[in-house]
């Protein structure tokens, strides 16, 4: 794991190194993009035939429908163990109280006599989500993506995951009680490109979300516009924030928790602890040994993860806030007194014992999170990305009167003459 000794108090090694991983992040999008583009417009011109071949291509699939059918989501119900199925019940209570806080009201008021202003909030009338399928199966991300989209009022939301000889019944278990309304097996570019088109088998979505490759990633890029979508995800990241307060054992197990997702996932500890980061590092070493995906986790952490002592407390949030990570460990005695100290992060877990995982499965805060320092400027997905917001305004004639000079000075002096007409035809009005 690298390490960053006693860095100063200006950030300026900190910033270089993130732009610099930005930009490498960057051109690897804008290397397949290409590739994605033509599978684009393949789906956009032949629709389910060419869904059918890159199945074939990609999946080494053979579809013959590309519908999950009611009779396999039953049989996932008879399939899944118990415990499972007991868990995701128990997340899926979590997450919708959590989810519920973030519904919006509309607003109406009346700031002078004859004007009417207000907001109205309505849903998005059809979401595509899209679970990963391959090695790893993520019931969670059906939970976390359909769950704030129900609550937001969606009529319908579409589901899609790779093509699989079987799939893993927690997926289209958690897709059931989360409130899907028809999930299909296609994936990758593909797939993405079925929601923003629309195919003879597959409904045109208006917004797209859910984590996905580089592949997935770039289509959503390229078709936002045509469709929405939640973000630009790219591999996943955690920052911890230590003191010596700090359990080595527990630090280095949080971070691989994330380091174990993807070669290019970015763990980073920040303390003012020359010891603990010691310990740590020795851990690190350690608990790599005991992991399944030693290999994935080894090399996010050697080529990745960093170390960097910070001469103060003030300066580790600092640091910090200058990572924007996509989660945010606070391992320090106390930890809540020192939220508001953060500015960036797409969410906050607070204390010795309030592992990353956590929220990943079950505490109710969304997982789908702002990744490559992007927190800086958007958030979690929520209710919020699943509603539109309607203004309206409504003036008298008087009203209209009263303002009549403001509105057309302002048009004569941007030279919009027509603005300031379309006023001005009012006034001839008895």
């Amino acid at each position: 794991m690298k390490r960053i000794e006693r860095l100063s108090g200006t950030n300026e090694e900190i910033s270089r190194i993130l732009y610099e991983e930005q930009l490498k992040l960057s051109q690897q999008n804008l290397d397949v993009e290409d590739a994605v583009s033509d599978i684009l417009e393949a789906v956009r011109k032949d629709g389910d035939q060419a869904l059918t071949y890159y199945s074939q291509l990609f999946d080494k699939v053979e579809v013959t429908d590309f519908e999950v059918g009611q009779d396999l989501i039953e049989r996932a119900f008879e399939e899944i163990d118990p415990q499972v199925l007991t868990a995701l019940k128990n997340a899926q209570t979590n997450i919708e109280s959590y989810h519920q806080q973030q519904l919006e009201a509309g607003f109406e008021d009346s700031p002078s006599p004859g004007v009417l202003r207000g907001q109205l909030i309505r849903p998005i009338e059809r979401v595509g989500t899209y679970v990963p399928g391959g090695t790893a199966a993520y019931p969670s991300s059906v939970l976390m993506n359909v769950i704030p989209a129900k609550i937001a009022g969606v009529k319908e939301i579409i589901m899609i995951t790779p093509p699989q000889e079987r799939f893993n019944p927690a997926i289209l278990v958690a897709a059931k009680l989360a409130g899907v309304s028809r999930i299909f097996q296609v994936g990758g570019a593909q797939g993405v490109a079925a929601l923003a088109y629309g195919t003879e088998t597959i409904p045109k979505v208006d917004k797209i979300t859910g984590p996905g490759n580089i592949f997935v990633a770039t289509a959503k890029k390229l078709v936002y516009g045509l469709v929405g979508i939640d973000m630009i995800a790219g591999p996943s990241e955690i920052g911890v924030i230590a003191d010596a307060s700090a359990s080595p054992v527990y630090v280095a197990a949080d971070l691989l928790s994330q380091a174990e997702h993807d070669k290019l996932a970015r763990a980073i500890l920040v303390t003012d602890s020359e010891e603990l980061a010691d310990q740590v590092e020795q851990e690190l070493d350690r608990q790599l040994k005991t992991l399944p995906r030693e290999e994935i986790a080894r090399a996010s952490i050697e080529n990745n993860g960093r170390i960097i002592i910070a001469p103060s407390k003030e300066a580790m949030f600092e640091l910090m806030n200058q990572v924007a990570p996509e989660h945010l460990e606070v391992a320090m005695d106390d930890a809540y007194s020192y939220l508001d100290k953060i500015e960036n992060a797409g969410s906050v877990f607070l204390g010795h014992y309030t592992s990353e995982p956590i929220g990943d499965y079950y505490a109710g805060a969304n997982h789908v999170l702002p990744t490559t320092s992007t927190s800086r400027f958007s958030s979690a997905l929520g209710v919020h990305d699943f509603i539109k917001r309607i203004q309206y305004t409504q003036y008298s004639r008087e009203a209209v009167r009263a303002a009549d000079r403001d509105i057309t000075s302002l048009a004569y002096a941007e030279g919009l003459q027509a603005h300031a007409k379309a006023i001005e035809a009012r006034r001839q009005d008895k």
